[in-house]
Protein backbone atom coordinates (compact mmCIF):
# COMPACT_ATOMS: atom_id res chain seq x y z
CA UNK A 1 0.00 0.00 0.00
CA UNK A 2 1.73 3.63 -0.86
CA UNK A 3 1.95 6.26 1.11
CA UNK A 4 -0.86 8.15 0.39
CA UNK A 5 -3.59 5.52 0.18
CA UNK A 6 -2.12 4.61 3.73
CA UNK A 7 -2.42 8.06 4.52
CA UNK A 8 -6.07 8.33 3.25
CA UNK A 9 -7.47 5.11 5.33
CA UNK A 10 -5.48 6.51 8.42
CA UNK A 11 -7.79 9.26 7.78
CA UNK A 12 -11.28 7.54 6.69
CA UNK A 13 -10.24 5.45 9.64
CA UNK A 14 -9.89 8.35 12.11
CA UNK A 15 -13.46 9.92 11.21
CA UNK A 16 -14.97 6.86 11.86
CA UNK A 17 -13.82 6.91 15.53
CA UNK A 18 -14.85 10.70 15.78
CA UNK A 19 -18.00 9.91 14.52
CA UNK A 20 -18.67 6.93 16.55
CA UNK A 21 -17.55 9.43 19.87
CA UNK A 22 -20.25 11.37 18.38
CA UNK A 23 -22.79 8.93 18.28
CA UNK A 24 -21.39 7.98 21.85
CA UNK A 25 -22.04 11.05 23.46
CA UNK A 26 -25.14 11.93 21.58
CA UNK A 27 -26.39 8.05 23.15
CA UNK A 28 -25.19 9.43 27.00
CA UNK A 29 -27.46 12.14 26.09
CA UNK A 30 -31.00 10.43 26.83
CA UNK A 31 -33.34 12.91 26.61
CA UNK A 32 -31.45 14.92 24.08
CA UNK A 33 -34.41 17.86 22.22
CA UNK A 34 -36.62 17.03 25.58
CA UNK A 35 -37.80 20.23 26.68
CA UNK A 36 -39.22 20.71 30.24
CA UNK A 37 -41.19 23.36 31.72
CA UNK A 38 -40.18 24.79 35.31
CA UNK A 39 -42.03 26.97 37.56
CA UNK A 40 -40.88 28.91 40.34
CA UNK A 41 -40.50 32.11 42.00
CA UNK A 42 -37.33 34.22 42.36
CA UNK A 43 -36.10 32.82 45.66
CA UNK A 44 -36.33 29.48 44.19
CA UNK A 45 -34.97 30.09 40.53
CA UNK A 46 -31.76 31.54 42.47
CA UNK A 47 -28.41 31.20 41.16
CA UNK A 48 -27.67 28.10 43.01
CA UNK A 49 -30.56 26.55 41.03
CA UNK A 50 -29.65 27.86 37.59
CA UNK A 51 -26.38 26.52 38.10
CA UNK A 52 -28.24 22.95 38.45
CA UNK A 53 -29.92 23.78 35.86
CA UNK A 54 -27.53 24.32 33.42
CA UNK A 55 -25.20 21.02 34.31
CA UNK A 56 -28.11 19.27 33.61
CA UNK A 57 -28.82 20.37 30.53
CA UNK A 58 -25.37 19.56 29.37
CA UNK A 59 -25.10 16.21 31.06
CA UNK A 60 -28.81 15.26 30.09
CA UNK A 61 -29.76 17.06 26.80
CA UNK A 62 -32.80 17.84 27.62
CA UNK A 63 -33.86 21.85 27.84
CA UNK A 64 -35.52 23.18 30.83
CA UNK A 65 -38.03 26.12 30.14
CA UNK A 66 -38.33 28.28 33.34
CA UNK A 67 -41.36 30.46 34.25
CA UNK A 68 -41.52 32.95 36.86
CA UNK A 69 -44.11 32.72 40.10
CA UNK A 70 -45.05 36.38 40.56
CA UNK A 71 -45.48 34.83 44.19
CA UNK A 72 -47.92 36.37 47.15
CA UNK A 73 -52.15 35.89 46.67
CA UNK A 74 -51.20 36.68 42.58
CA UNK A 75 -49.01 32.97 42.16
CA UNK A 76 -51.64 31.54 43.99
CA UNK A 77 -54.68 32.77 41.89
CA UNK A 78 -52.51 32.17 39.14
CA UNK A 79 -51.49 28.33 40.01
CA UNK A 80 -55.35 27.87 40.84
CA UNK A 81 -56.29 29.07 37.54
CA UNK A 82 -53.98 26.85 36.30
CA UNK A 83 -55.09 23.97 38.68
CA UNK A 84 -58.52 24.18 37.43
CA UNK A 85 -57.84 24.42 33.50
CA UNK A 86 -55.01 21.05 33.91
CA UNK A 87 -52.56 23.42 32.60
CA UNK A 88 -49.40 23.31 34.71
CA UNK A 89 -45.92 23.09 34.04
CA UNK A 90 -44.09 19.80 34.19
CA UNK A 91 -41.89 20.60 37.16
CA UNK A 92 -43.10 23.22 39.87
CA UNK A 93 -41.98 25.05 43.14
CA UNK A 94 -44.22 25.44 45.90
CA UNK A 95 -44.65 25.21 49.40
CA UNK A 96 -45.12 22.75 51.62
CA UNK A 97 -47.15 22.51 54.24
CA UNK A 98 -50.36 23.89 55.12
CA UNK A 99 -50.52 25.35 51.95
CA UNK A 100 -50.34 22.13 49.65
CA UNK A 101 -53.56 20.66 51.50
CA UNK A 102 -55.30 23.95 49.93
CA UNK A 103 -54.15 22.67 46.48
CA UNK A 104 -55.91 19.04 46.78
CA UNK A 105 -52.88 17.72 45.68
CA UNK A 106 -54.20 14.34 44.38
CA UNK A 107 -56.05 15.79 41.52
CA UNK A 108 -52.75 17.38 40.04
CA UNK A 109 -49.45 16.35 41.48
CA UNK A 110 -47.37 12.80 40.52
CA UNK A 111 -47.68 10.15 43.62
CA UNK A 112 -43.52 9.79 43.87
CA UNK A 113 -43.33 7.40 47.03
CA UNK A 114 -42.19 4.29 44.61
CA UNK A 115 -39.08 6.47 43.73
CA UNK A 116 -35.76 6.04 45.13
CA UNK A 117 -34.91 9.64 45.72
CA UNK A 118 -37.66 9.56 48.58
CA UNK A 119 -35.73 7.02 50.91
CA UNK A 120 -33.23 9.78 51.01
CA UNK A 121 -35.07 12.49 52.52
CA UNK A 122 -35.97 12.84 56.16
CA UNK A 123 -39.10 11.73 57.75
CA UNK A 124 -39.90 15.63 59.09
CA UNK A 125 -39.95 17.10 55.55
CA UNK A 126 -41.37 13.84 54.27
CA UNK A 127 -44.20 14.62 56.64
CA UNK A 128 -45.12 18.01 55.38
CA UNK A 129 -45.45 16.68 51.67
CA UNK A 130 -47.60 13.69 52.27
CA UNK A 131 -51.28 13.36 52.09
CA UNK A 132 -52.99 10.12 52.92
CA UNK A 133 -50.08 8.39 52.40
CA UNK A 134 -48.87 9.89 49.01
CA UNK A 135 -46.14 11.26 48.75
CA UNK A 136 -45.57 14.62 46.64
CA UNK A 137 -42.59 16.34 46.88
CA UNK A 138 -39.17 16.81 46.96
CA UNK A 139 -37.15 19.50 49.11
CA UNK A 140 -35.87 22.33 46.72
CA UNK A 141 -33.54 24.11 48.87
CA UNK A 142 -32.41 23.34 52.81
CA UNK A 143 -34.02 24.02 55.97
CA UNK A 144 -34.55 27.06 58.37
CA UNK A 145 -35.38 27.34 61.40
CA UNK A 146 -37.04 29.73 64.00
CA UNK A 147 -34.13 30.77 66.24
CA UNK A 148 -31.98 32.86 68.27
CA UNK A 149 -29.66 34.35 66.31
CA UNK A 150 -26.62 35.74 68.40
CA UNK A 151 -23.35 37.27 68.50
CA UNK A 152 -20.81 35.23 69.62
CA UNK A 153 -17.86 37.54 70.95
CA UNK A 154 -20.34 39.17 73.49
CA UNK A 155 -20.65 35.51 75.23
CA UNK A 156 -16.95 35.06 75.25
CA UNK A 157 -16.45 38.37 76.80
CA UNK A 158 -18.86 37.77 79.73
CA UNK A 159 -17.98 33.74 79.82
CA UNK A 160 -21.87 32.97 78.90
CA UNK A 161 -22.75 29.70 78.03
CA UNK A 162 -25.42 29.01 75.46
CA UNK A 163 -28.93 28.54 77.46
CA UNK A 164 -30.65 25.04 77.66
CA UNK A 165 -33.54 26.04 79.66
CA UNK A 166 -35.38 29.54 79.15
CA UNK A 167 -35.14 30.87 82.69
CA UNK A 168 -30.84 30.70 81.50
CA UNK A 169 -31.59 32.69 78.87
CA UNK A 170 -33.21 35.52 80.77
CA UNK A 171 -30.16 35.97 83.58
CA UNK A 172 -27.87 35.72 80.29
CA UNK A 173 -29.86 38.98 79.15
CA UNK A 174 -29.59 40.40 82.82
CA UNK A 175 -25.92 39.84 82.59
CA UNK A 176 -25.73 41.41 78.66
CA UNK A 177 -28.06 44.39 80.16
CA UNK A 178 -25.40 45.11 83.11
CA UNK A 179 -22.62 45.00 80.96
CA UNK A 180 -24.17 47.68 78.80
CA UNK A 181 -25.22 46.02 75.75
CA UNK A 182 -28.24 45.38 74.30
CA UNK A 183 -29.47 42.18 75.04
CA UNK A 184 -32.25 41.47 72.29
CA UNK A 185 -32.82 43.46 69.27
CA UNK A 186 -36.91 43.51 68.26
CA UNK A 187 -37.63 44.89 64.72
CA UNK A 188 -41.31 45.50 65.42
CA UNK A 189 -40.99 47.55 62.40
CA UNK A 190 -41.10 44.63 60.20
CA UNK A 191 -44.68 43.48 62.32
CA UNK A 192 -43.78 39.54 61.04
CA UNK A 193 -39.98 39.44 62.97
CA UNK A 194 -42.43 39.40 66.11
CA UNK A 195 -43.97 36.05 65.57
CA UNK A 196 -40.84 34.14 65.43
CA UNK A 197 -40.65 33.50 69.72
CA UNK A 198 -43.91 32.39 69.60
CA UNK A 199 -43.58 30.45 65.97
CA UNK A 200 -40.17 28.97 67.24
CA UNK A 201 -41.14 28.01 70.67
CA UNK A 202 -43.22 25.17 69.24
CA UNK A 203 -40.49 22.44 69.62
CA UNK A 204 -41.26 22.65 73.62
CA UNK A 205 -45.40 22.47 72.71
CA UNK A 206 -44.65 19.68 70.68
CA UNK A 207 -42.22 17.88 73.34
CA UNK A 208 -44.35 18.62 76.33
CA UNK A 209 -47.53 17.68 74.58
CA UNK A 210 -46.95 16.14 71.20
CA UNK A 211 -50.71 15.37 69.91
CA UNK A 212 -51.03 19.59 70.37
CA UNK A 213 -51.35 20.16 66.41
CA UNK A 214 -53.79 17.41 65.87
CA UNK A 215 -56.01 18.02 68.90
CA UNK A 216 -55.84 21.93 67.79
CA UNK A 217 -56.54 21.49 64.68
CA UNK A 218 -59.79 19.50 65.48
CA UNK A 219 -60.34 22.03 68.04
CA UNK A 220 -60.05 20.24 71.42
CA UNK A 221 -57.15 22.38 72.83
CA UNK A 222 -56.43 25.80 72.79
CA UNK A 223 -53.24 27.88 73.62
CA UNK A 224 -55.39 29.39 76.13
CA UNK A 225 -56.29 26.25 77.93
CA UNK A 226 -52.54 24.44 77.73
CA UNK A 227 -50.28 26.05 79.88
CA UNK A 228 -46.93 25.18 77.71
CA UNK A 229 -48.70 26.70 74.99
CA UNK A 230 -49.86 29.57 76.50
CA UNK A 231 -46.08 30.35 78.05
CA UNK A 232 -45.59 30.98 74.11
CA UNK A 233 -47.44 33.94 74.48
CA UNK A 234 -46.08 34.80 78.00
CA UNK A 235 -42.25 34.30 77.27
CA UNK A 236 -42.53 37.82 75.46
CA UNK A 237 -43.38 39.25 78.93
CA UNK A 238 -39.86 38.52 80.53
CA UNK A 239 -38.13 40.13 78.00
CA UNK A 240 -39.47 44.11 77.91
CA UNK A 241 -36.81 45.30 80.16
CA UNK A 242 -34.27 43.62 77.42
CA UNK A 243 -34.79 45.09 74.14
CA UNK A 244 -32.96 47.51 72.14
CA UNK A 245 -34.32 51.65 72.42
CA UNK A 246 -35.61 51.77 68.67
CA UNK A 247 -38.14 48.38 69.08
CA UNK A 248 -40.75 49.59 67.58
CA UNK A 249 -39.45 51.22 64.49
CA UNK A 250 -36.13 49.08 63.58
CA UNK A 251 -36.67 46.55 60.98
CA UNK A 252 -34.80 43.82 59.26
CA UNK A 253 -32.29 45.46 57.71
CA UNK A 254 -31.33 47.06 61.12
CA UNK A 255 -31.55 43.58 62.67
CA UNK A 256 -28.96 42.37 59.75
CA UNK A 257 -26.31 45.12 61.02
CA UNK A 258 -27.21 45.39 64.95
CA UNK A 259 -26.40 41.83 64.79
CA UNK A 260 -23.66 41.48 62.37
CA UNK A 261 -21.85 44.02 64.13
CA UNK A 262 -23.03 43.58 67.69
CA UNK A 263 -24.93 46.75 68.99
CA UNK A 264 -26.95 43.43 69.82
CA UNK A 265 -26.95 40.33 71.03
CA UNK A 266 -29.43 38.26 70.09
CA UNK A 267 -32.35 38.00 67.91
CA UNK A 268 -35.46 35.78 67.54
CA UNK A 269 -35.64 35.61 63.76
CA UNK A 270 -35.53 33.18 60.76
CA UNK A 271 -32.25 31.72 59.87
CA UNK A 272 -32.33 32.77 56.43
CA UNK A 273 -31.20 36.26 57.30
CA UNK A 274 -27.71 34.53 57.98
CA UNK A 275 -26.26 35.37 54.99
CA UNK A 276 -27.18 38.87 55.34
CA UNK A 277 -26.12 39.34 58.87
CA UNK A 278 -22.94 37.08 57.90
CA UNK A 279 -22.35 39.89 55.15
CA UNK A 280 -22.28 42.74 58.11
CA UNK A 281 -19.82 40.69 60.32
CA UNK A 282 -16.20 41.06 60.69
CA UNK A 283 -16.18 37.42 60.68
CA UNK A 284 -19.17 34.41 60.08
CA UNK A 285 -18.04 32.65 63.16
CA UNK A 286 -18.94 35.23 64.95
CA UNK A 287 -22.71 34.41 64.51
CA UNK A 288 -24.03 31.90 65.86
CA UNK A 289 -27.42 29.90 66.30
CA UNK A 290 -29.10 28.21 69.11
CA UNK A 291 -33.12 27.15 69.82
CA UNK A 292 -35.69 28.63 71.57
CA UNK A 293 -35.08 27.08 75.30
CA UNK A 294 -38.01 25.73 76.98
CA UNK A 295 -37.57 24.34 80.40
CA UNK A 296 -36.19 20.81 79.91
CA UNK A 297 -32.10 21.32 79.65
CA UNK A 298 -32.29 17.64 78.50
CA UNK A 299 -34.46 18.78 75.72
CA UNK A 300 -33.55 22.02 74.07
CA UNK A 301 -34.24 21.39 70.76
CA UNK A 302 -34.94 23.45 67.54
CA UNK A 303 -38.20 24.69 65.49
CA UNK A 304 -37.52 23.85 61.88
CA UNK A 305 -39.30 25.66 58.76
CA UNK A 306 -39.37 22.92 55.94
CA UNK A 307 -38.22 23.91 52.49
CA UNK A 308 -40.06 24.79 49.76
CA UNK A 309 -40.92 21.51 47.41
CA UNK A 310 -40.78 20.25 43.93
CA UNK A 311 -43.85 18.55 42.20
CA UNK A 312 -44.28 17.00 39.41
CA UNK A 313 -48.01 17.38 37.08
CA UNK A 314 -49.11 14.03 37.32
CA UNK A 315 -50.21 14.58 33.72
CA UNK A 316 -46.96 15.77 32.17
CA UNK A 317 -45.57 13.96 29.00
CA UNK A 318 -42.52 14.02 30.19
CA UNK A 319 -41.85 12.60 33.63
CA UNK A 320 -39.44 10.66 32.60
CA UNK A 321 -37.22 13.55 31.56
CA UNK A 322 -38.12 14.96 34.71
CA UNK A 323 -37.21 12.32 37.09
CA UNK A 324 -33.65 12.35 35.31
CA UNK A 325 -33.50 16.29 35.99
CA UNK A 326 -34.64 15.27 39.80
CA UNK A 327 -32.07 12.70 40.24
CA UNK A 328 -29.41 14.73 38.31
CA UNK A 329 -30.19 17.65 40.75
CA UNK A 330 -30.54 15.18 44.13
CA UNK A 331 -26.68 13.85 43.61
CA UNK A 332 -24.02 15.06 45.85
CA UNK A 333 -21.83 16.80 43.05
CA UNK A 334 -24.84 19.10 42.34
CA UNK A 335 -25.90 19.78 45.86
CA UNK A 336 -22.53 21.06 46.68
CA UNK A 337 -22.64 23.01 43.51
CA UNK A 338 -26.14 24.87 44.33
CA UNK A 339 -25.16 25.09 48.14
CA UNK A 340 -21.72 26.47 47.10
CA UNK A 341 -23.47 28.68 44.61
CA UNK A 342 -26.42 29.79 46.84
CA UNK A 343 -25.71 28.60 50.05
CA UNK A 344 -27.56 27.22 52.99
CA UNK A 345 -30.11 28.69 55.45
CA UNK A 346 -30.22 25.91 57.65
CA UNK A 347 -29.06 21.88 57.04
CA UNK A 348 -30.28 19.78 54.14
CA UNK A 349 -33.20 17.23 54.21
CA UNK A 350 -31.04 14.73 52.43
CA UNK A 351 -30.06 12.06 55.34
CA UNK A 352 -26.25 11.50 55.34
CA UNK A 353 -25.71 14.33 52.99
CA UNK A 354 -22.86 17.05 55.00
CA UNK A 355 -22.93 20.80 53.47
CA UNK A 356 -19.57 22.02 52.22
CA UNK A 357 -17.74 23.79 54.48
CA UNK A 358 -18.37 27.18 52.62
CA UNK A 359 -21.69 27.40 54.40
CA UNK A 360 -21.12 29.00 57.45
CA UNK A 361 -20.58 27.61 60.74
CA UNK A 362 -23.98 28.69 62.27
CA UNK A 363 -25.56 26.63 59.83
CA UNK A 364 -23.34 23.84 59.20
CA UNK A 365 -21.82 23.36 63.30
CA UNK A 366 -25.02 24.74 65.89
CA UNK A 367 -28.21 23.75 63.74
CA UNK A 368 -26.79 20.96 62.57
CA UNK A 369 -26.12 19.61 65.96
CA UNK A 370 -29.53 19.24 66.31
CA UNK A 371 -30.69 17.34 63.82
CA UNK A 372 -27.67 15.25 64.33
CA UNK A 373 -29.35 14.75 67.74
CA UNK A 374 -32.83 14.38 66.43
CA UNK A 375 -33.87 17.43 68.24
CA UNK A 376 -36.11 19.09 65.72
CA UNK A 377 -39.79 19.08 64.96
CA UNK A 378 -41.26 21.13 62.12
CA UNK A 379 -43.32 24.12 62.59
CA UNK A 380 -46.65 24.40 63.71
CA UNK A 381 -47.69 25.55 60.06
CA UNK A 382 -46.32 22.01 58.28
CA UNK A 383 -48.88 19.86 60.57
CA UNK A 384 -51.80 21.67 61.39
CA UNK A 385 -53.42 23.95 58.40
CA UNK A 386 -54.61 25.91 61.39
CA UNK A 387 -53.17 29.57 61.50
CA UNK A 388 -55.33 33.08 62.15
CA UNK A 389 -54.52 36.03 60.45
CA UNK A 390 -53.81 38.53 62.98
CA UNK A 391 -50.55 36.63 64.20
CA UNK A 392 -48.23 39.55 63.80
CA UNK A 393 -50.60 41.87 64.86
CA UNK A 394 -50.72 40.07 68.41
CA UNK A 395 -47.19 39.22 68.95
CA UNK A 396 -46.13 42.91 68.40
CA UNK A 397 -48.58 44.16 71.35
CA UNK A 398 -47.21 41.79 73.80
CA UNK A 399 -43.56 41.98 72.79
CA UNK A 400 -44.20 45.86 72.72
CA UNK A 401 -46.03 45.28 76.44
CA UNK A 402 -49.28 46.92 75.21
CA UNK A 403 -51.37 43.63 76.42
CA UNK A 404 -50.66 40.52 78.30
CA UNK A 405 -49.31 37.26 76.74
CA UNK A 406 -52.66 35.33 78.35
CA UNK A 407 -55.06 38.00 76.47
CA UNK A 408 -53.23 37.86 73.35
CA UNK A 409 -53.36 33.65 73.74
CA UNK A 410 -57.37 33.93 73.73
CA UNK A 411 -57.19 36.43 71.32
CA UNK A 412 -55.28 34.11 68.77
CA UNK A 413 -57.88 31.54 69.57
CA UNK A 414 -60.63 33.31 68.51
CA UNK A 415 -58.59 34.53 65.68
CA UNK A 416 -57.97 30.40 64.88
CA UNK A 417 -61.00 29.70 65.23
CA UNK A 418 -62.43 31.82 62.08
CA UNK A 419 -59.88 30.18 60.02
CA UNK A 420 -60.86 26.78 61.29
CA UNK A 421 -64.33 27.44 60.27
CA UNK A 422 -63.66 28.60 56.73
CA UNK A 423 -61.82 25.33 56.73
CA UNK A 424 -64.46 23.25 57.67
CA UNK A 425 -63.64 22.13 61.23
CA UNK A 426 -65.99 22.32 63.69
CA UNK A 427 -64.18 24.20 66.26
CA UNK A 428 -66.64 25.47 69.50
Amino acid sequence: MNRKLMSLTLAIALAVTMLMGVSAVAEAKPFEGVTITFWGGQAELNPGTLAVIEAAEEALGLHVETEINPGGSEGDNLLKTRIASNDLPDLMVYNSGSKLYDLNPSRCFLDIKDWDLVSRVDDAFLSSVTIDGAVYGLPQSSTQAGAIIYYKPDYEELGLEVPHTWAEFVDNCAKLKEAGKTPIELTAGDTWTTQVLFLGDYYNINAEYPTFAEEYTEGKAKYADIPVATRSWTKYEDLVDYLNADKSAATVQDGNFAIGTGEATHWFILTQQLPLITAEADDQSQIGVFGVPGDDPDNHGLTVWEPMSFYVWKDSQNIDAVKAFLDFYFSEEMLNLYFETYGANGPSCIKGYTLPETVCDAVRVDMQQYFDAGKTCPALEYVSPIKGTACEQLTTAVAMGQMSGADAAKDYDEDCKKSAVQLGYNWE
